[in-house]
């Protein structure tokens, strides 16, 4: 099956054009031209084709429309610049060429239900991201060495991840039982007083955009470590934001994904309401009604820097938010570093103690005994 691609290229000397996280702008890397987003609107003309046209190239497994390769979930591009192969899963939406390093835009991963609502742009480069990683390693002494080297990142890759984001009206009411106690002593006895409440509590809340990411490539708890995003600067989607970059479409539904905000929404609403319960000895929660209406759902690119780094035969990978600059990931432990470090600091420690006890024993002799 032809691969349909989309190439940025620049109008006045043919190069890739990328689009450049400092200025907002997509840029030509060999002439210094510049254009906004928006005046390269037209290379989107195919998002506007009627959907009808474009279920011949869905991702459908039917096995009728797919050769043998792609049944396995292996597809190979051909780059238009050079004519290297790009190979990439079934979820690959914009990738770079391993050859010349031109962007590539799969178009059929953004027609009818994979196309975005929103992007939020990238607003830090890749040396933002090294930066990062430096800054979430000073200070670690337990760290291995190898670590600390440029060399030890095996690869930085800016990809824009698939999110879901929920907004919702949510509206709870819970049943605590309360208790009050007091004590007082009386003619030598001493007594304690319990008195129990039924306690009724309900609030109403507003959630939006709360993102769960729609990857299965990607770790949940990783992703959601990346929050807070500031979706006030994401815009509508446009295929020129892609460029220079990798992307995936999603391959978790919606439908699967809303569970995950929906567990978000009753821990918030049940943390909220149980703060209303103050004043008691003890509170405990006996029944919970929670219920979300005005639902909506938006589909989203979120830009985030992944690293790699490989040490000791294992693989470490560290995200970074490609909006914010917060950037998560577990650090390897240096065992023989480790132990260095608690002799060297035990030895300290028993000879600051050896010393207090011989200072202990003169002054307790009264400087005599020597």
């Amino acid at each position: 099956m032809p691969q349909q691609l989309l190439e940025y290229r620049c109008p006045a000397c043919g190069a890739s054009l990328q689009f450049d996280s400092g200025s907002q702008q997509v840029v030509c890397p060999y002439c210094d031209s510049s254009f906004s987003p928006q005046e390269l609107i037209d290379y989107d003309s195919f998002l506007k084709e009627d959907a009808k046209n474009e279920t011949s190239d869905s991702w459908s497994k039917d096995a009728d429309r797919w050769d043998k390769d792609e049944a396995t979930g292996l597809n190979v591009y051909t780059c238009a610049a050079c004519g290297g192969e790009v190979l990439g899963d079934d979820t690959l939406a914009s990738a770079r060429c391993p050859f010349c390093d031109n962007t590539v835009i799969m178009k059929r991963q953004f027609t009818g239900e994979w196309k975005p609502d929103l992007v939020l742009p990238f607003k830090l480069d890749r040396a933002a991201a090294q930066n990062a990683f430096r800054k979430h390693l000073h200070g670690k002494k337990l760290l291995p060495k190898a670590f600390h080297s440029e060399s030890c990142i095996e690869e930085i890759k800016g990809i824009y991840v698939p999110f879901w984001l929920f907004s919702s009206d949510v509206s709870a009411s819970m049943r605590f039982s309360g208790t009050k106690s007091r004590a007082w002593t009386d003619g030598g006895f001493d007594y304690v007083e319990t008195s129990r409440y039924a306690l009724l509590r309900a609030a109403n809340a507003r959630f939006n955009r709360i993102p769960v990411d729609g990857s299965l490539k990607m770790d949940d708890a990783m992703m959601d470590s990346l929050e807070p995003f500031d979706f006030r600067e994401a815009v509508d989607f446009q295929t020129a934001y892609l460029s220079g970059f990798f992307s995936d479409r999603y391959d978790v539904d919606a439908d699967v994904s809303v569970d995950r905000a929906k567990t978000r929404f009753n821990q918030t609403m049940t943390s909220r309401v149980s703060a209303l319960t103050g004043g008691f000895s003890s509170v405990a929660l006996e029944s919970s009604t929670i219920s979300e209406h005005n639902n909506e759902r938006e589909y989203a690119l979120l830009p985030v820097w992944l690293l790699h780094v490989r040490w000791n035969g294992k693989l470490y990978t560290f995200a970074m938010n490609g909006q914010t600059g917060k950037l998560v990931g577990d650090l390897p432990l240096d065992k023989g570093r480790m132990w260095k470090y608690r002799l060297l600091y035990g030895g300290i420690f028993a000879a600051i103690l050896g010393g207090l006890c011989l200072l202990g024993h003169f002054l307790g002799c009264g400087g005599g005994c020597l």
